[in-house]
């Protein structure tokens, strides 16, 4: 296994943050994804989505994370967070993510990618995420998600 130094892995920038609320109808319970959406309604089959009115889609991350998350090397990072509690989601990004969804955030276990997905082969999906944290978001709680993007080496990136 090839060591790292300290030189070798680059914080892309700060975070971005992604803001939502729970509803009374998170389950959590999908076992391959997560995701968020900007529609302000959520239906009993929707499994894997644990928040709604998100202020983002993919679409409107910014350049730079969108950029960042296309190199091969990254390692896309969440945090998960409501009510004072936080989980933390590791995966990868990949060439291949448009990030040019209008609605939806998808976070995924899988090397599936479509338009809305930001991560893959994610640590976590809906099922994995911390019971007391689901618990807040079934009450309506608001939600927030910070995203960044863990490279190899610096790389130039676009402004904002």
């Amino acid at each position: 296994m090839e060591e790292l130094r300290d030189t070798d892995v680059y914080l892309a920038r700060p975070w971005v943050s992604i803001r939502a609320r729970g509803h009374e109808n998170v389950s959590a319970t999908h076992r391959t994804t997560f995701e968020l959406t900007r529609d302000n309604y959520l239906t009993p089959r929707g499994d894997c989505i644990i928040g709604v009115s998100a202020d983002k889609a993919a679409a409107h991350l910014p350049l730079w994370f969108k950029e960042s998350a296309r190199s091969p090397e990254a390692l896309v990072v969440a945090l998960i967070c409501s009510g004072g509690i936080c989980d933390a989601v590791v995966g990868r990004g990949d060439p291949r993510m448009s990030l040019a969804d209008e609605r939806r955030i998808v976070f995924r276990r899988s090397r599936y990618v479509d338009a809305s997905t930001v991560m893959i082969e994610a640590s976590k999906a809906a099922r994995d995420i911390r019971r007391d944290l689901v618990s807040l978001l079934v009450k309506g709680e608001r939600l927030e998600v910070l995203l960044s993007v863990v490279t190899r080496k610096a790389r130039t990136v676009g402004r904002d």
